[in-house]
């Protein structure tokens, strides 16, 4: 770990997360596209949620915020700081302690000038002003409204929405994409910075090469649920240190390691296998890979295999 890690910001128990739908003969039906997903966030610590398009990182970052569509239907548990966290709760601490950096640069409100924006965050023009330098953006930049922003210049606006404040959870979904380098080290120091002060850090993230540089943990979806959870070292030292299939397939997948593919795709949210979502991808496959798996504790990390060691 790189500080010390305290008590549990967020708290996710078994979320399940469906939408309604017409199926045949125009008959409604719920697609399940979040199951038995489960993780926590702790005072101090970054975890990284990692996985391929589809998986439903976004999604659990919508429903911690309580901004999914309404004809979502959400069961199971998110606590904040302890407390179960109800609409209204999430209405009081979203944009104040509950902080969004999100996927796509559409949040920003088109007819208000960007500058005003970041203030009205519980920030201030001071802060506003050296959250913008911190991320190359120059003093005009606050008087523009948002269209008139390359796609790179409103994901630092965006980013900057979250850091003028004091934040005691920052939900980040894919923060870099657009921006260089440079831009993208800096933006993952910062979430380092409100991590050591206290905070918790919620990272979505594709690019697992800085996942591993500023994250403590990392968790694996899957199809909609968490596979893994394990400290970042064991990502860094290789398959052979993880404990789920999937974890070891998406780590040989990485452009690093030659992009080595596995046969088959992620199963469709409507046609999800009995038990292990993974298992008509695995070689390891029994029968018993049918039966409910749950998550368990192995080597400082979870996972949710019966073949894991």
């Amino acid at each position: 770990m790189k500080n010390k890690i305290n008590s549990a910001v967020l708290q996710v128990k078994g979320l399940h997360i469906s939408f309604e739908r017409y199926g045949k003969g125009l008959r409604k039906v719920n697609l399940d596209v979040i199951h038995s997903l489960s993780l926590e966030v702790f005072s101090g610590e970054i975890l990284a949620v990692v996985g391929s398009s589809g998986s439903g990182k976004s999604l659990l970052a919508h429903a911690i915020l309580g901004i999914l569509p309404r004809n979502a239907q959400v069961a199971g548990t998110i606590c904040y700081q302890g407390q179960k966290l109800t609409p209204e709760l999430q209405k009081k601490y979203r944009g104040t302690e509950m902080m969004l950096i999100p996927q796509s640069v559409d949040y920003l409100d088109p007819l208000m000038r960007v500058g005003k924006q970041v203030v009205g965050t519980r920030g201030t023009k001071q802060k506003q002003e050296q959250a913008f330098l911190r991320y190359g953006l120059n003093e005009e930049t606050a008087k523009k409204y948002p269209f008139q922003l390359s796609g790179g210049m409103a994901r630092r606006v965006l980013i900057s929405t979250a850091v003028v404040g004091k934040p005691k959870l920052i939900v980040a979904d894919e923060p870099t994409p657009g921006l260089n380098p440079e831009i993208a080290e800096e933006t993952f120091k910062h979430f380092r910075e409100f991590a050591n002060a206290g905070a918790g850090v919620l990272l979505i993230t594709h690019d697992i090469g800085l996942a591993l540089q500023a994250a403590d943990r990392i968790a694996v979806l899957y199809a909609g649920t968490v596979v893994e959870t394990a400290p970042a070292k064991d990502f860094q030292a290789g398959k052979h240190a993880l404990r789920h299939p999937y974890s070891k397939a998406f780590l040989d997948a990485l452009p690093q390691n030659a992009f080595a593919p596995i046969a088959g795709t992620q199963p469709y949210a409507g046609d999800l296998p009995p038990g292990c979502p993974f298992a008509p991808r695995c070689r390891l496959r029994t029968p018993d890979c049918a039966r409910h798996i749950p998550m368990r504790k192995i080597r400082g990390g979870e996972v949710r295999c019966i073949h894991a060691t």
